[in-house]
């Protein structure tokens, strides 16, 4: 091969040209991010490999890549589309199934593509913790059937991190899939034919198929007219005067809540779960790639100290992944019925922010034109001075489009219960009203992935155990709705906060800079990052191996550096706890209940232009009833 570049950049172009090659399409663009893999159209997303380009990686790259060509070479959307069944599970078997025909197709022709394609997999439920799973209610059907008849169509074992897997199910399984798998095999190449079969195993495997087919309709289009209904319906149930009351007496109405006025669009239908193009998954130099402001962001934090002893085990996951659809509509579903008793008195609030910001939109005037509406406060002009005759006035929309707010919320375990159940409905609320007013949302969440550390922990002691090591525990950041993901679709996804077991530690500097990396990366103009959190950054595995303000120090680094020279603007809300020595634009509260009307009070004065505090770096110290 050529010497066009560095061993990765020579990986990317290979194993992008393999992947056109398999599809046997050329017009396919294919991109790297550190964003989960994923199809869209023409476009093709590939986790970006590391510099040091280890083998299991790159097999594992190799095999999404493979598997995103043999699924554009052999799939046919619109076939799928048309027999795909209803319901909760029974989609996601299809699915499942469904790409392993395309996985196999390929397998059985190319052994270097079904080693790659098992790579993949194994990374995958290593991911998922698959590996670690005890009981058979911790994994799902879909994912030990799919392993199952791919092992039937190509002979491959199941991955080691999916054995365990397997082996729970297989008892169960093989009483009721039969002789399908031989209907599967020799199907294999009619996807129409395949899909009949896939119907009739999820029947024999008693799944509830619903009758209504979930691709059929135009469910966006519903959801578009459900929200504009409703907007108009939250103004005219709202116009009795709510705008004119604090934000104390809002928070004291919380604890009398129970049905004062409906917040309309509260419990909206679900949209399609079509994927979303993810932040930062535009390949650097492609075309079409958004313009982005330039800053100089040359200065970087002061942690000279401050070093994790190893990022091998940390993960950014969307919540999706972190558990299975059934268990995300529950958790769901249990979120709305705590909003049910809160929806009076939140939704004023929310309509009482969104008519501050959509005011701001309409009240701006340029004056001294030679057309446009006649000016009558000048019309003396006219008379005194006949030589000036510029009286006219034109009136603009003053938007502010180019703004993204991200909620960075802490998912430690002392927000178990009341803290993190209205920290999710807040969060709820917050970005349908602002994704009504054109400002776009994202929510991340921020926890470890096991208590006293993890595997971080275990390879620690493994090397010997140095001095100072550093933090010494699993990251896990949560995207529960990303910047560019409408909220029908990751509606979700809030209800995931309600899992029992995933609240954790709390790493609270890290979590704060990868926040704020993913808003510098975005492209517009004005950025928010508001942090809720209940406290200082605990972990017990890192702070028993160094010094007791190991963690502290690093968040108030970071926090003077976000402050400081940053062009990100940055608030906080502390639950119970006082923030305000962290932050400098911060309010602490008391009452959990009070959260969702503090989150209305300061993005609103965040917004306020006139208030001299929404200026980068102007200190504030906005304290609610526990604040000082």
């Amino acid at each position: 091969m050529a010497d066009n570049g560095s061993p990765v950049e020579q990986f990317k172009h290979a194993t992008g040209a393999a992947l056109r090659a398999i599809a046997e399409r050329d017009d396919i663009e294919v991109g790297y991010s550190n964003e989960p893999p994923g199809l869209s159209g023409e476009r093709a997303r590939l986790p970006f490999p590391s510099r040091d380009l280890p083998s299991e990686e790159v097999a594992h790259v190799r095999g999404e890549a493979d598997a995103m060509a043999l699924k554009l070479r052999h799939h046919d959307a619109v076939a799928h589309a048309k027999n795909r069944p209803g319901g909760e599970v029974a989609p996601l078997l299809y699915e499942a199934l469904e790409e392993a025909r395309c996985e196999a197709l390929g397998a059985r022709k190319m052994v270097g593509l079904g080693e790659n394609l098992t790579a993949m997999h194994e990374d995958r439920y290593r991911r998922l913790g698959l590996h670690r799973i005890t009981d058979r209610t911790d994994a799902t059907m879909p994912d030990a059937v799919r392993m199952m008849v791919r092992e039937h169509l190509t002979g491959a074992k199941p991955p080691p991190a999916a054995e365990k897997v397997c082996e729970l199910w297989e008892p169960w399984l093989k009483k009721r899939m039969g002789k399908i798998l031989g209907d599967l095999d020799e199907r294999i190449d009619d996807q129409v034919s395949y899909g009949e079969a896939v119907r009739q195993l999820i029947k024999d495997l008693e799944i509830e198929i619903s009758l209504e087919n979930p691709e059929d309709g135009d469910p966006e289009s519903g959801d578009e007219d459900q929200d504009d209904s409703d907007s108009e319906s939250d103004s005219d149930q709202d116009s009795d005067g709510a705008s004119d009351e604090n934000a104390e007496a809002m928070a004291d109405a919380m604890e009398q809540a129970g049905g004062e006025e409906e917040f309309s669009d509260m419990m909206p239908e679900d949209g399609d779960d079509d994927m979303m193009p993810s932040p930062g998954s535009d390949e650097e130099g492609e075309p079409g790639t958004p313009w982005r402001p330039q800053h100089d962001l040359s200065n970087v934090p002061r942690e000279p100290f401050y070093t994790p002893f190893t990022e091998q085990y940390d993960e950014v996951v969307p919540a999706d992944e972190l558990c299975d659809a059934e268990e995300l509509n529950r958790l769901r579903q249990m979120l709305d019925q705590q909003l049910t008793n809160l929806q009076g008195v939140i939704g004023k609030l929310a309509n009482r922010l969104q008519r501050r910001l959509m005011a701001k939109q309409m009240r701006s005037w340029e004056f001294d034109l030679e057309e446009g509406l006649l000016d009558t406060s000048r019309l003396d002009r006219v008379v005194t001075n006949p030589l000036y005759p510029l009286s006219f006035k034109i009136e603009h929309d003053m938007e502010f489009r180019d703004t993204v707010v991200t909620l960075l919320i802490d998912n430690s375990g002392s927000m178990r219960g009341r803290p993190i159940t209205i920290a999710a409905m807040s969060a709820d609320i917050l970005a349908r009203t602002l994704e009504r007013c054109g400002v776009k949302v994202e929510i991340l969440g921020f926890t470890t992935r096991a208590w006293k550390g993890g595997q971080s922990r275990e390879k620690w002691i493994h090397d010997g155990k140095v001095t100072n090591p550093g933090r010494l525990n699993d990251l896990r950041h949560i995207i529960y709705k990303a910047a560019d993901a409408p909220w029908r679709r990751a509606r979700k996804n809030l209800g995931l906060m309600l899992r029992e077991g995933l609240l954790k530690e709390n790493i609270d500097g890290e979590a704060l800079m990868w926040a704020h990396e993913r808003l510098v990366g975005r492209p517009e103009q004005r950025r928010i990052l508001m942090v809720i959190s209940d406290g200082a950054p605990v972990d017990d595995s890192t702070l028993s191996v160094n010094p007791g303000n190991y963690l502290e120090r690093h968040l108030r680094d970071v926090i003077e550096y976000i402050e400081q020279r940053s062009p990100v603007e940055l608030a906080a809300i502390g639950i119970g706890h006082d923030v305000t020595r962290y932050y400098r634009r911060a309010v602490t509260i008391v009452d959990v209940d009070q959260l969702g009307g503090t989150m209305m009070d300061q993005l609103a004065d965040l917004f306020d232009e006139g208030n001299g505090d929404a200026v980068v770096g102007r200190p504030k110290r906005a304290a609610g009833r526990g604040g000082r």
